[in-house]
């Protein structure tokens, strides 16, 4: 950004080099005055009213008008040799809360930047001073032809100076408010209060220039040929009709024009919200859709292995429960054939003694 002033402020024996910029600029839609005969630019010319006479730029100084009606011719020679401290110096009266000037007071705003690497510890300096204080610095400056007082505050993380008016150019509020007494009563204060709440905070960054957005649109229909949209009439609120009105009518009506269009806007917005999750929701399906044939495919293979499992355990068992059968046939075997030559030993050792027993009673006879 282009400087438009130099100097540096005069913080107590600190002094910080900076340059002015302009922190704001105008976006106010601007006209030509035109010849309607003919469409041909009206200018406007400097003319000496002594001969008539067109003046160049470079003829025309400044005059100071005295009492008497006398000019004085001041040139810029003149101007640079008064005696103002603050001609090139933003000098810092002192520190008050931000809350003790009145915005009404408050006239353009600036950026101050350090100029220079030797302006930069200094400008921090301060920066942080009047973040920790809390409090803006008023200071006095020369800039543009006169002197002005000045706010020095911090935006961001910059010096902003903001130039004020001079108490004695603040005019007086005498016979601008209504003189007779006005009686408001609790129950409009008290719709007074829901229409506040009801038409909620701020958004900043919805706001415009409707004017200047109408009449580009209204310039951009008239160059293309096309005949200008139908203008809307005004609603009226601010044509000062003179007419006695039921203040508690207009208040109820304000809140429910209020409530509908805060609700209008939230339904768009939940409309929206629904849209955006019926849309994550149907992907979601999808991609449960296609895992869960995949899990069927997975499942129904590892049936398969299941089955395959469970017969081949079954034919196990069944060879298992074969073999346990012979080796029980084989075991009734064997002991079957025990038994019988167990009952064969028993009848021979009955026949010898039997025989024994005959040979005794030969003997003894």
């Amino acid at each position: 950004m282009r400087s438009i002033w130099k100097g540096s402020i005069s913080f107590g024996l600190v002094s910080i080099p900076i340059k002015v910029v302009s922190a704001t600029e105008n976006h106010s839609v601007s006209f030509h005055q035109v010849h309607t005969a003919d469409g041909g630019r009206v200018r406007y010319r400097k003319v000496c009213e002594l001969d008539g006479e067109e003046v160049p730029r470079e003829e025309i100084g400044r005059g100071f008008e005295t009492g008497d009606g006398t000019t004085v011719l001041l040139s810029d020679a003149d101007m640079a040799a008064l005696p103002l401290p603050t001609a090139k110096t933003v000098e810092i009266l002192g520190f008050v809360p931000e809350e003790d000037i009145d915005p009404i007071q408050l006239d353009r705003s600036y950026y101050l930047a350090a100029d220079g690497k030797s302006a930069d510890k200094p400008y921090v300096l301060l920066r942080e001073a009047l973040t920790r204080s809390g409090k803006v610095a008023v200071a006095k400056l020369a800039m543009r032809g006169r002197e002005s007082l000045g706010m020095l505050r911090v935006y961001e993380d910059t010096l902003a100076l903001h130039t004020m008016l001079w108490p004695d150019e603040i005019r007086s509020v005498s016979g601008v408010a209504p003189e007779e007494r006005v009686t408001v009563r609790d129950a409009e204060l008290d719709l007074a209060d829901t229409l506040m709440e009801t038409l909620g905070e701020l958004d900043w960054n919805e706001l415009h220039d409707e004017y200047r957005a109408a009449v580009e649109e209204l310039v951009a229909e008239k160059a293309a040929g096309k005949e200008p949209s139908a203008s809307r009439e005004g609603t009226g609120a601010g044509e000062g009709s003179g007419k006695l009105v039921d203040l508690m009518a207009v208040l109820e009506k304000s809140v429910k024009e209020a409530k509908g269009t805060r609700e209008e806007g939230e339904a768009t917005v939940h409309e929206l919200s629904t849209r955006r999750s019926a849309k994550k929701t149907a992907g979601s399906k999808k991609t449960a859709s296609s895992g869960k044939k995949a899990a069927s495919g997975g499942g129904k293979a590892a049936s398969g292995k299941k089955t395959a499992a469970k017969k081949s355990a079954s034919s196990s068992k069944s060879a298992s429960s074969k073999k346990t059968a012979a080796k029980k046939t084989a075991s009734s075997g064997a002991a079957a054939t025990k038994k019988t030559a167990a009952k064969k030993t028993s009848s021979k050792k009955t026949a010898a003694k039997k025989s024994t027993g005959s040979t005794r009673t030969k003997k003894t006879a």
